[in-house]
């Protein structure tokens, strides 16, 4: 942490919550390079041989511990792939928080794609916290593009929690997972865009084993020039329930494209589909503006909490 400048700890409190060193397990990327990494009894990180990224083991029965490994960018033109690999031993029960900030300030773009793969033991828990924020006064793009690969063992579950909400001028997020029998996957994406920005979140579950289930709700907004697509999968392939929504509000002359997909291989795959985008409801900043805002800020109020 003491390598950070303050740019870079604004970034952390923003992608990760951190105003100072995280307790438990932890490892900070800042411009390519790792500015500070600890490991605990229970969780060991390592770098990966190839030097693209991370080994994160958690022992079994490890439970109320935590990892966090943000990354932070400021350097313009800069353009960087990572490979986080997890491996969550059986019972476990433990947090892990990602994402990355960008702060350009250059003219030429800033990239980083991070791979991160899950293998989730049996009755194993996590939850997963990915943030991504976007500043700085350049021309340059904040370019984000995560993909998330997650295999669920028997009887475990996994929560994810995806969130953007500013300054990512390109994002193409990717979410594949493969679900063993009772397995529980639930996901909660938070998603708005601005300007020119494009977003593309592409989610398949393949839910393999008897009992399986997966709940993917995305909720989003688009503003002035943006355009969002989210495209989601949902594979049936023994008995096994399944829900995917996505939700949106459409502002000026914004665009959105959800493309939903059910595959039922089995009899008792119950798989289900819901989509709504719409405008702000005019009745609903009428009432606030009754109480006082304006109109443009009953429309924040709004927003506000329908991505909360």
């Amino acid at each position: 942490m003491l390598k950070l400048d303050e740019i870079q700890k604004r970034l952390l409190k923003e992608v990760a919550d951190l105003h100072k060193v995280p307790e438990g397990a932890y490892n900070i990327r800042s411009n390519g390079t790792s500015a500070g990494r600890v490991s605990t009894e229970n969780i060991e990180i390592t770098p990966r041989e190839d030097g693209q990224g991370l080994t994160i083991r958690i022992k079994p029965g490890t439970k109320n511990e935590s990892v966090h490994i943000p990354v932070v960018m400021t350097q313009t033109g800069l353009k960087e792939i990572v490979y986080n690999d997890f491996y969550i031993g059986e019972d476990a029960d433990v947090t892990i928080v990602a994402g990355c900030g960008i702060d350009n300030c250059g003219s030429q773009d800033s990239e980083h794609d991070g791979i991160h793969r899950f293998y989730v033991g049996k009755n194993a828990h996590i939850r997963y916290v990915e943030k991504h924020y976007g500043s700085g006064t350049g021309s340059g793009k904040r370019i984000l593009n995560p993909g998330t690969e997650v295999y669920q063992e028997e009887g475990s579950s996994v929560e994810m929690e995806m969130v953007q909400i500013k300054g990512v001028d390109d994002t193409n997020r990717s979410t594949t997972a493969e679900l063993a029998a009772g397995a529980k996957l639930v996901v909660r994406e938070r998603l708005m865009t601005h300007g020119d920005q494009k977003a593309y979140s592409t989610y398949v579950v393949n839910l393999n084993g008897e009992g399986a289930s997966a709940d993917v709700v995305s909720r989003s907004v688009a503003r002035d020039d943006s355009y969002q697509k989210f495209d989601a999968k949902l594979v049936g392939n023994a008995a096994c329930s399944g829900h995917t929504e996505c939700d949106s509000i459409i502002m000026d002359k914004g665009k959105i494209l959800a493309v939903p997909a059910l595959e039922a291989n089995d009899l008792d795959a119950a798989l289900v589909h819901e989509a709504a985008i719409g405008k702000i409801a005019g009745d609903q900043i009428i009432k606030l503006m009754t109480l006082g805002l304006t109109e443009a800020e009953a429309e924040e109020q709004i927003i506000n909490g329908f991505l909360k």
